[in-house]
């Protein structure tokens, strides 16, 4: 039965989510599996892999061939290298002590390579975030000043008819009103007849 280590797809539509299996190639791409390996979350930045190492391995020195993306999701966790290494020892090429130690110095690398990319990734976030903020002040002052002129002359209109009330005000106040009542009224135009 030839086995293949591959992947298989869950999640919903848009948001994959896949599994890492040991399968029959015969089987459906999301039916039967001999044994489940590891996840793959391409959705997160980086993408979040999980991997049983002992299990892979063990699947990959007993002739599982993975699929194209299988392989490259089991180089990126150094699985492929710790077969390489194994196969090594095996061969009387290298110690146990020497295997494990290469395999822990290229996995420490490998931890400070995925921190630099996600302290990148958290700058670029935040100087994009503060280029934003510096973009949307900049709109607003433009905002702000493009609405002052009106306001200013909004101001002087206001001014002058404060300055045009108080003219009249002052004129009222000056020259006491003469109350016409209708007899007044009819007295002048009495006199105006004559």
């Amino acid at each position: 039965m030839p086995v293949k280590i591959r992947l298989q797809r869950h999640g919903k539509k848009g948001k994959p989510f896949f599994w890492i299996v040991a399968a029959d190639s015969r089987a459906k791409r999301d039916g039967k599996f001999l044994e489940k390996l590891g996840t793959y979350n391409p959705n997160t930045n980086p993408a979040t892999i999980e991997i049983n190492m002992d299990h892979s391995v063990k699947w990959l020195q007993n002739g599982a061939q993975p699929t194209d993306t299988a392989r490259a999701i089991l180089s990126y966790k150094g699985v492929l290298l710790k077969k390489h290494l194994m196969e090594g020892v095996q061969k009387g090429a290298l110690t146990e002590e020497q295997a494990e130690s290469k395999f822990n110095a290229w996995v420490d690398e490998k931890a400070k390579a995925i921190d630099n990319k996600k302290t990148k990734l958290a700058d670029a976030k935040a100087k994009a975030k503060a280029d934003a903020l510096k973009a949307e002040k900049a709109v607003n002052e433009a905002r702000i000043a493009a609405a002052n002129p009106v306001e200013e002359v909004a101001e002087e209109v206001v001014e002058e008819a404060e300055a045009t009330a108080t003219e009249v005000v002052v004129e009222e106040t000056a020259a006491p009103a003469v109350e016409e009542t209708p007899a007044a009224v009819a007295e002048e135009a009495a006199k105006e007849e004559e």
